[in-house]
């Protein structure tokens, strides 16, 4: 079986953020944790990326989106860069505007928190 993968876009290197509560809560389900941010080099110790596209893989199962809607709008064209199972706008991060322009780019988008979806909660990772 192979190693789940996910970007978190919008990962943060303050753990008091949701960005970064992510990139721990995927860590520890063992997922291989791409944390995209446009000037950190790093993320919790993991390199980190300026965009969806600058990621050394072809595919993802998750994108996790951590981006105010304005911002996300103009980034959700990047995330069809990559050959991706779910996009999660994490609560914040949601739109119609940005949900329809991923369904229109054929994103199987959702609405939601994606640690809580995925069986965690994010207050299991502290802010420490």
């Amino acid at each position: 079986m192979s190693t789940k993968t996910i970007a978190v876009v919008g990962a943060s290197n303050d753990r008091r953020k949701f960005g970064n509560k992510c990139v721990r809560a995927f860590r520890s389900l063992g997922w291989t944790v791409f944390p995209i941010h446009p000037t950190e080099s790093s993320v919790e110790g993991l390199p980190a990326y300026k965009s969806v596209a600058d990621i050394p893989a072809d595919q993802l199962d998750v994108l996790s989106i951590y981006l105010n809607p304005k911002v996300g709008l103009s980034a959700v064209p990047s995330f069809a860069t990559k050959s991706v199972g779910e996009v999660w706008f994490n609560p914040g991060a949601e739109s119609p505007e940005v949900l329809a322009k991923a369904k229109e780019l054929g994103l199987h988008a959702i609405a939601a928190c994606s640690i809580v979806g995925y069986g965690l909660s994010p207050y299991t990772f502290g802010d420490e």
